[in-house]
């Protein structure tokens, strides 16, 4: 089972102004409202690829419940905290020019309610993969993850951590499974300006000496890497899209991974899938859904000139017939409203 950790989730509020004048009302043209959070995000793109996973973290709030009931309706398990006290945070964010963001803070979390969480994570054994990734709330230790993978070591777990700076850096010496940097990130980490994968490959050798097994490091659109546990080098390119919302990408090259992987694929072809998962989010609203996962992963193996791998044809394939499968029900069930309809009104004359 793979089991995500969000420790500071949010409802993400987006919104496009028509204008963003400081000191003046601006209006919105349209708006949406996400769940957000690291592991949600990746969470959310295992459910879309068929991959089952349980979200674990901390809810407060009337915003917490709203949060939690839209993960039962996406049909997304989970296992959170609730506090006594405080909201989950609510993150503005204006999709103008350029995406303008306000983060919100989020409720002060109690100690009692950290050993909670560590109780629930229990269930947490061989086998299974616990992801550690997004911001750690200020009411909570800096080494919040450290102290988590000190505590579960030995257990059989594979960790995955997808954090910034020193957060990531901390976790190396417990070996995680997997890291996820951009070139940005990997960039700051050594105090250097990288943009390509060939040129974030020896950093990701340095990340592997310090400890991690598997490094990916995505590179907007210049493409993606894996340095994998093997010390064999893959390199992706990115398929071309319209830009529409960068938020989630990483997330879910994360989950598109972890999806092949845990199905036996090879790591080459998981790093293929990953970067269709994360350019598809990009070109979408929220999380991306099969459909245009499906679309990205065609249009990268043709960019490649490659075929795409059975694993990943026969996944289309079922999703395909689901689909399929779901509009003939969907007609059905309108076709039978008709005919009821039509009988009721028969009747009353």
């Amino acid at each position: 089972m793979i089991y995500t950790m969000t420790l500071n989730p949010a409802l993400d509020y987006v919104m496009h102004p028509l204008t963003l004048d400081m000191g003046y009302t601006n209006r919105s043209s349209s708006e949406e409202l996400h769940c957000g959070g690291n592991g949600i995000n990746i969470s959310t793109l295992l459910k879309e690829v068929g991959t089952p996973s349980i979200a674990m973290g901390i809810a407060a709030g009337f915003t917490g419940d709203y949060l939690l009931k839209r993960l039962q309706e996406k049909g997304i398990s989970s296992n959170f905290v609730c506090l006594d006290n405080g909201f989950t945070r609510i993150n503005v964010k204006l999709n103008g020019i350029v995406m303008t963001m306000c983060n919100g803070m989020g409720p002060k979390i109690s100690e009692k309610k950290v050993y909670e969480l560590l109780d629930r994570m229990d269930v947490i054994g061989a086998g299974d993969t616990l992801v550690l990734t997004g911001s750690i709330p200020n009411s909570l230790p800096s080494d919040m993850y450290d102290q988590i993978m000190k505590r579960f070591a030995g257990r059989g777990i594979q960790f995955v951590v997808d954090a910034p700076g020193q957060l990531l850096m901390d976790s190396l010496p417990a070996h995680p499974f997997l890291i996820k940097p951009n070139n940005h990130e990997v960039g700051r980490i050594y105090g250097v300006n990288i943009e390509s994968p060939e040129e974030c490959m020896p950093y990701a050798h340095k990340l592997q000496e310090e400890g991690a097994r598997n490094v990916i490091i995505s590179c907007g659109g210049h493409g993606s890497l894996l340095l994998d546990e093997n010390g064999a080098e893959h390199i992706v390119p990115t398929a071309r899209i319209r830009l529409v919302n960068a938020t989630g990408a990483g997330d879910s090259m994360v989950g598109g991974f972890l999806s092949m992987v845990t199905r036996g694929a090879d790591y080459d072809t998981a790093l293929v899938f990953a970067s269709a998962c994360g350019t598809a989010t990009a070109a979408s609203k929220g999380i991306a859904n099969r459909n245009k996962i499906n679309r990205v992963v065609t249009a990268l193996y043709k960019k490649m000139g490659r075929a795409i791998p059975g694993i990943i044809a026969n996944d289309m394939q079922i999703a395909k017939d689901a689909a399929a499968a779901r509009e003939v029900d969907s007609k059905q069930q309108e076709a039978a409203e008709q005919f009821k309809a039509a009988k009721g009104i028969a009747g009353g004359n």
